[in-house]
This record gives C-alpha cells, sequence and structure tokens, in this order.
C-alpha cells in the first residue's frame, strides 16, 4: 500500500476547474489496487470535500495548504497561527490596502473594504484589464456575499477576540508585482510564519509548520504508511514541501519550471490528464 498526495488546482482539476473522468477513474483504480489518495490544497477543507462530493470520490484531505488533515470526516490535526502573528499579518495587509481571506476553523472571512481593496490594486496594473474578461473582472471586484461558511468583518480583532476561532492561513491577491515583492519582504520580518505561492498574483501566509509536508506525514502516519512509500504531485510553490516530503515527486506538465526542477518526474500537463498519467506510470505499473 503507497499514499498518492494530489494537488487540486492546476493538478487534479483543468484549466476549466473540472475534473476530468479520466483522473476520477484513476483515483478508483488505484484506491481498488489497494492505495490511499489524499487531496492535499490551498482551498478550505470544506471546498475540497464538496468536490469529492460531487465526484462520488472518498479520500483523506489536507486543507488550507496541509493546515487542516480530516480523515474519514474527522479532523487528525490543525496548525492555526499565533494570534500575534496574525495580527502582525494583518497590519502589514491594511497597510497596503491588500485584498484577502482568513481561513478558519469556522469557515473563510472576508474584510468589508474587499471591493475598496480590489479595486485599488487593479488600479495599481491596468494591464490586468487586457488580460482577463469583462465577466471576470467584475466576478473580481464585487462585494462578497455571506454564505454559510464566508463571513464578512470589519476588524480583524474580531476574529482574534473570538476564544473559540483559530485562524489557519491568510491568502492575499497581489495583483502588482511591486506590491508584492514589497509584502514578502515584509511578511519576512514575522518569525512565526510561513509564506508561500500558489500563482503569479496571490501570497498565503500560514503557521511556520503549517504547509503541505506536514499534510502529508500526518496521512500518512494515520495509516501507517512509511514515507519511503509515498508519492506527491503538484505545479507551483505551495505544492514543493510536499513534493520534497514525498519520497517519489511528480510535477505537472504545466507546472512552474523551478517545480519541475526538484522533482522527480514530470507527467502531462493538467488538460492533458497527467494525474491519471501520473497513477497509472508510477504508482500502479511499479
Amino acid at each position: 500500500m503507497k499514499l498518492f498526495a494530489i494537488d487540486l488546482d492546476g493538478t487534479l482539476l483543468s484549466s476549466k476547474v473540472e475534473v476530468s473522468s479520466e483522473n476520477n477513474a484513476a483515483i478508483r483504480e488505484a484506491q481498488e489496487a489497494g492505495h490511499k489518495i489524499m487531496i492535499c490544497s490551498g482551498r478550505a477543507p470544506e471546498d475540497i470535500s464538496n468536490i469529492l462530493e460531487q465526484e462520488k470520490l472518498d479520500c483523506p484531505v489536507a486543507g488550507s495548504n496541509g493546515t487542516v488533515v480530516w480523515v474519514d470526516g474527522k479532523e487528525l490535526s490543525t496548525i492555526s497561527l499565533d494570534k500575534k502573528d496574525a495580527a502582525d499579518v494583518s497590519k502589514q495587509l491594511d497597510e497596503l490596502s491588500i485584498p484577502y481571506r482568513v481561513y478558519t476553523n469556522k469557515g473563510i472571512y472576508i474584510p468589508f473594504s474587499w471591493m475598496d481593496r480590489m479595486t485599488s490594486a487593479i488600479d495599481q496594473n491596468p494591464i490586468i484589464k487586457e488580460t482577463v474578461s469583462a465577466e471576470e473582472l467584475k466576478r473580481m471586484t464585487e462585494q462578497p456575499k455571506e454564505t454559510d461558511t464566508v463571513k464578512l468583518f470589519d476588524s480583524i480583532e474580531e476574529l482574534l477576540n473570538d476564544e473559540s476561532l483559530t485562524i489557519q492561513k491568510f491568502f492575499t491577491l497581489t495583483i502588482n508585482a511591486e506590491v508584492k515583492k514589497q509584502l514578502a519582504g515584509k511578511l519576512q520580518e514575522i518569525s512565526g510564519i510561513a509564506i508561500t505561492s500558489s500563482g503569479l498574483f496571490n501570497i498565503e501566509v500560514m503557521d511556520i509548520n503549517g504547509h503541505k509536508g506536514n499534510g502529508l506525514k500526518t496521512v500518512a502516519s494515520y495509516f501507517d504508511i512509511p514515507l519511503t512509500d509515498t508519492l506527491a504531485i503538484g505545479d507551483n510553490f505551495n505544492d514543493i514541501p510536499m513534493l520534497e516530503q514525498a519520497a517519489f515527486s511528480i510535477a505537472m506538465g504545466n507546472a512552474d519550471p523551478k517545480v519541475k526542477e526538484l522533482c522527480d518526474a514530470v507527467t502531462l500537463t493538467n488538460d492533458e490528464n497527467g494525474v491519471a498519467h501520473a497513477i497509472h506510470k508510477y504508482l500502479l505499473e511499479k
């Protein structure tokens, strides 16, 4: 029995944000052969679980970049930010008026000022208006609505003062390259955090021990699978701890070149069923 950790966006999901029938079938085939398949994503665990439910797949989940691990519907581990560190992160984001979301044990929290922050960010990088459709631009700048899992807030103090609430991740949208560089520099001065990125226009902030590598280790330990029997596949920088932790690492064909360099193998792209190809070549045929 082996454990295969799979990233979601840019990996299992196509550019249309869909799980192909080929990828779905390959996961089922691997499970039927006795292997464990886990999903390790920057998305909230609830979001991942919804996708798996739609696909009628049953897999362990490591959400919010591996900081929250669920197996068989129960929480195995949660790694949260220290509240002082969270306050320091929020202070830097507010000073630069950066749009952000806070991933917590009670759902995702978004500032009421999201629309103003987003509009300002786009104005700082007008080329974005030439690279996205009018519909996408409208979606990016419209005010988020509250749902069962999404809440709006005025001040980070509301979250920090709630003793029952813990923060696992900040997701920031940094459309302007200079602002992204400036923010990264400021965040690196906060000793208790780790920063990563899952795309050109974002920075993600977790506790220094909160990453996908620990998510993989937690699930491997739960199933008594030695790390020598683990594989991982991904496409971006937030996947690196997981790829480094696994005994065998696979980069997607669409992965960042730096991610490809550190992996043991490169598969097809996320629009070419790269996950299915990797499962058949590196898990089922070995």
